[in-house]
Formats: C-alpha cells, structure tokens, sequence
C-alpha cells in the first residue's frame, strides 16, 4: 500500500460504503446496455467451457451477484474491506476476497474471465500499464476481459461520499482507444468495444478484450 492512491481510495470507500452500496442498489435493472454485456460476458464464458471468473474491483458485489445468477463460477475482490463486508452480508454464498489489483494474489493463467466494471478508474496512468499486466498474468490462454470506465479527457476529484462524509479519490476518464493501446501493450487483443451514452454529459464504455494464446 505504498502508493498513496491506493490508500485513499481503500480508506475512502471504507468510509462510503454504505452509500456507494445504496447508490448502485438496483443500477443494473436501470441499464440495459451494461446488463446486456454482462451477459454476453457470461455466454462467452460458458461457450469457452466455463471456469472460474474474478470480478476485480468488485465493491458491494452486485455484478457478482448478476454473474452468478448467469451461471457463472464467479468470486469477488476488492481493495475495501468495508465493501467485501457488504458484499458478504448481502451475498452470502458467493465468495468475496480483500485484494488489490495490483498485485493479484491468484495464481498465473488460473482464471478464465475477469470482469472490471468500472474499477480502475481510480488507477493514475502511471499504474495502468501494471494492473492491466496483471490481468495478462492470471487470465488462462484466450481468457476474456471485460473492462468498464468512464469516456473523457479529464480527472475528477470527489471530497464528500454518497454518506456526506469526507473522502479523497480521483476519478479518471479515458478514450477508448487510449484503454485499447494500454491492453495491447499488455498482451490482449481487442474483440470489441461499445460507448454508451455518447450524448450525455459523461459516457461510459466497455471493452471485451483477449489474453494472447
């Protein structure tokens, strides 16, 4: 945790859980296009024969609970511990790990999917290249990617959580083509890539990506 991002991202989704958990409650019901990717995710998954998927980033656990309902062999990590408290009361079945994206404490070539649902837009471009490296690393052979952020040029800073109290994270919007550069660089070929929203004030975007065989 030597990286100062990294701490006061952990402490200030500690300090917002409850909010964050709320806040997101029932988003997916609300967005048809990031519920459709998952699952097409999940039908890519199953087509390759299944195993098990990480959803990197995971916080209150709703999309691993989506997959899960999909048929999916899905756990979740997330650098929070409040947010893995969460996603264990509201998801007892599934399983849920403290971790940080980068250094995943998974075996190489052990996953067969990874899911990162708009969770590394809290990693500066510095770290990108490494968390993206890591993916590579514990991703099997033509393992799947499906990767979530916000479209852009510009960083945000939040100072007060969904909860009214005080927090410290930045928020990085991206191109694209800037995300599919990166996951090149890392050894993923790019299967597709969907802007959603592209009229409202900030899109998002997901990428299905594929580690090299």
């Amino acid at each position: 945790m030597a990286d100062s991002w990294l701490s006061d991202t952990r402490s200030s989704y500690d300090t917002d859980a409850t909010g964050y958990a709320e806040k997101v409650r029932g988003l997916l019901g609300e967005k048809p296009y990031l519920r459709s990717s998952l699952q097409l995710f999940a039908e890519l998954v199953h087509g390759a024969g299944g195993g098990p998927v990480a959803d990197v980033g995971c916080g209150p656990g709703y999309v691993t609970g989506y997959l899960h309902e999909a048929g999916v062999d899905v756990f979740g990590i997330d650098l929070s511990p409040e947010m893995i408290a969460i996603a264990r009361r509201d998801y007892p079945d599934l399983r849920f790990e403290v971790g940080t994206m980068t250094d995943l404490d998974l075996a190489d070539d052990s996953v067969v999917g990874i899911v990162a649902f708009w969770s590394v837009i809290h990693v500066p471009d510095q770290a990108i290249p490494g968390v993206f490296e890591q993916f590579r690393r514990v991703l099997r052979p033509q393992g799947l990617l499906l990767v979530g952020f916000h479209v852009g040029d510009e960083t945000r800073h939040r100072s007060t959580g969904y909860t009214g109290r005080p927090i410290n994270v930045d928020s990085y919007h991206r191109r694209p083509s800037e995300m599919m550069d990166w996951l090149r660089d890392a050894g993923f070929s790019i299967e597709a890539e969907l802007v959603i929203g592209p009229d409202e004030g900030v899109p998002g975007a997901v990428i299905f990506a594929r580690s090299a065989a």
